[in-house]
């Protein structure tokens, strides 16, 4: 008689993708959100103040531009998320892994410093954006019981502490994956303050009666003044639009079928679409209402005062939604650096060892030690470095410039280049060759005109200096 052996066969298709990690349930909304999140966020408000620099029609067609740029390049480098077949091909986790895919050698650790030095940058101005806007709320509460004259000084520093608390707090969120409710809500107050800065402009606009401003923009001052501030107004439009360094991890959020890829692009398509609106409605809207005199910022630098409760709920909104978009940028980071230590170290219990805390009515929290401390230490860092240099137009406009051409151009237009073989010196190669060019020329530019603004704000102020 011979043995009966029965074997159980485990289908793990409905819990596990291709690659043996948990399914990924991400899909075009919530990817749109979390680019919305990215791109959306307080560089709505300083687009009337470069609108402003550069006049009616520079202005509008740069911001259009851009979004164009954004969007090809952001599909070129969303056909690199899977190395070959864009269904079965192997997968890129990060924006690093597909330049090593696809490149290799210098190029990824030139990547890789450019990356999560932009990411750090980024940290550094959504610390300054929301400090500001917290400011604003307490000065517009000033100005409203004493006057639009008072002084209403207020210190930055103390609110920077906070908002730091907050982003230790929700640093220890394990994952991307896990963050998509902040996205969503985000994304939402992004469009709620950015809604009411246009509807303020509006209603300036309809209140005076009359469009301000000229063709050329911002009058007055010396020839390279103006050229300064054009090129500062161009950085500050590009780091708007940059949210291709955390595109390859949004991808990685997404569930297929159909393709990540074909996902990704029709999120692309959505979420740039929105924010151009919103970019260029704000951006000349506000010119519109102020002329040469729109503020740097279209909430904070009191154009407006009233009504002061509005302006308030906007702020508001503006910092809810950094303190998502913080998160959403910083999660590629915290990543590569756990991903690091755990293979250099893994057998060290700091490292490796979760503990699971139990939380009533909710899965238990995983905690670990090494996420713990050098996630804090990274949101303290940061924290410091906005004390340091509060100056939020200028760090816009040089993470704008050093960002925009590598990570948003070059990269994916070579990667594009090595997947698809596209032929050198043919019409396609040369065109490509062409754009990358072209947008290097103005990232230098902008890198000038923004170190300009830099030197020049810290010959006038201080670290740590209350605003008045």
């Amino acid at each position: 008689m011979s043995d009966h052996v029965s074997v159980t066969v485990y289908d793990e298709s409905s819990s596990f993708d291709d690659d043996g990690r948990l399914k990924r349930r991400g899909n075009v909304w919530t990817a749109s959100a979390h680019i919305i999140t990215a791109v959306i966020d307080s560089g709505v408000l300083i687009v009337a103040w470069a609108t402003a620099q550069l006049g009616w029609i520079a202005g509008p067609v740069i911001l259009l531009l851009f979004s164009i740029v954004t969007y090809y390049t952001s599909n070129l480098l969303s056909d690199c998320y899977r190395k070959g077949d864009q269904v079965t091909g192997k997968r890129n986790y990060t924006y690093m892994d597909a330049v090593r895919a696809n490149l290799g050698g210098v190029h990824v650790k030139i990547c890789g410093i450019l990356q999560y030095a932009n990411i750090v940058g980024v940290a550094v101005g959504y610390t300054i954006a929301s400090s500001i806007s917290m400011v604003a709320v307490k000065r517009s509460n000033c100005f409203h019981e004493y006057g639009h004259q008072a002084a209403c000084n207020v210190s930055t520093t103390p609110y920077m502490i906070a908002f730091g608390v907050v982003q230790i707090v929700l640093s220890q969120i394990p994952d991307f994956d896990q963050i998509s409710w902040l996205s969503i809500v985000a994304a939402v107050m992004s469009m709620t303050y950015s809604t009411i800065g246009l509807g303020l402009g509006v209603a300036k606009v309809a209140e005076t009666g009359k469009v301000q401003g000229s063709l050329t923009g911002v009058s007055g001052g010396t020839g390279m003044q103006k050229i300064w501030k054009s090129s500062q107004a161009v950085g500050a439009i590009a780091f708007a639009y940059s949210y291709s360094l955390i595109l390859i991890e949004i991808q990685d959020t997404i569930k297929s079928p159909p393709s990540e890829a074909k996902t990704m692009k029709k999120a692309s398509l959505i979420s740039v679409t929105v924010t151009t609106v919103f970019f260029i409605l704000c951006g000349c809207f506000g010119y519109a209402a102020f002329g040469d005199q729109s503020p740097g910022s279209l909430l904070t630098g009191f154009g407006f005062y009233d009504p002061y409760w509005l302006l308030n709920i906007a702020n508001m909104a503006v910092v809810v939604h950094l303190v998502g978009a913080y998160q959403v940028y910083c999660q590629p980071l915290f990543a590569y650096v756990e991903k690091t230590a755990a293979e250099r170290y893994p057998d060290s219990i700091i490292i490796m060892k979760e503990i699971d805390i139990p939380i009533p009515g909710c899965k238990p929290f995983k905690l670990n030690f090494f996420r713990l401390v050098w996630r804090t230490i990274f949101v303290i860092f940061t924290v410091l470095i906005s004390m340091l240099m509060p100056f939020f137009n200028d760090i816009v406009g040089i993470l704008g410039a050093f960002g925009f051409w590598p990570l948003t151009v070059y990269f994916p237009v070579k990667m594009y280049i090595v997947e698809k073989n596209i032929t050198k010196w043919s019409g396609r190669w040369i065109c490509l060759q062409l754009l990358s060019g072209a947008c290097l020329v103005i990232s230098i530019a902008a890198a000038a005109g923004s170190f300009a603004g830099l030197v020049s704000d810290l010959q006038v102020s201080w670290p740590f200096k209350t605003l008045n």
